[in-house]
């Protein structure tokens, strides 16, 4: 699977700019991916923080993953202009139902898939030998561009995960 999402953030965005990660429990159509881009593209020209324009860029990844981000250098975002973004990703569930707020499944790519595994169940796909320290995780925690483009996609064994599985080890 080609991981190469780099060239699709805009380098006019400083590395402290904030990001926002909205990972669904399945994959879009071809239909909604194209209407998904269009909100978000939508969203992103008319993004407001207290009557000032955001800079703002908002795309679709992998076909499963929202991404909103932020250039806080000139106007910051909080408040009112966070809940207009949630607002948004809300619509989109709604519209598409979907889930895109569940931080309980957690995205890996397993023979060459994105693959969804819910939190209760990372030790059985441990034990099962599905995920190993070595396993591709999408670390949905990041906040900064910086971040996204360089521990977005990362093993497991350089992630938060990692203590869960050592101690899933020692069982």
């Amino acid at each position: 699977m080609n991981l190469n999402f780099q060239s699709l953030i805009p380098q006019n965005f400083p590395d402290t700019a904030r990001v926002w990660i909205y990972q669904s429990n399945r994959a879009f159509t071809v239909d909604e991916s194209i209407n998904i881009q269009e909100l978000l593209h939508n969203f992103s020209n008319t993004w407001l923080s207290h009557g000032a324009k955001v800079k703002g860029f908002g795309n679709l990844l992998f076909g499963q993953f929202i991404i909103i981000m932020a250039d806080e250098t000139a106007t910051g975002v909080s408040g009112c202009s966070t809940d207009s973004s949630v607002k948004l990703i809300r619509t989109i569930e709604e519209d598409h139902s979907i889930q895109l707020l569940d931080r309980t499944s957690l995205a890996f790519v397993v023979n060459e898939r994105i693959q969804l595994i819910h939190l209760s169940q990372l030790e059985e796909a441990k034990y099962s030998g599905i995920l190993s320290a070595e396993t591709i995780y999408f670390n949905n925690n990041i906040q900064t561009k910086e971040a996204l483009l360089h521990s977005w996609i990362i093993p497991i064994k350089d992630s938060w995960l990692a203590k869960r599985f050592t101690a899933l080890e020692s069982k």
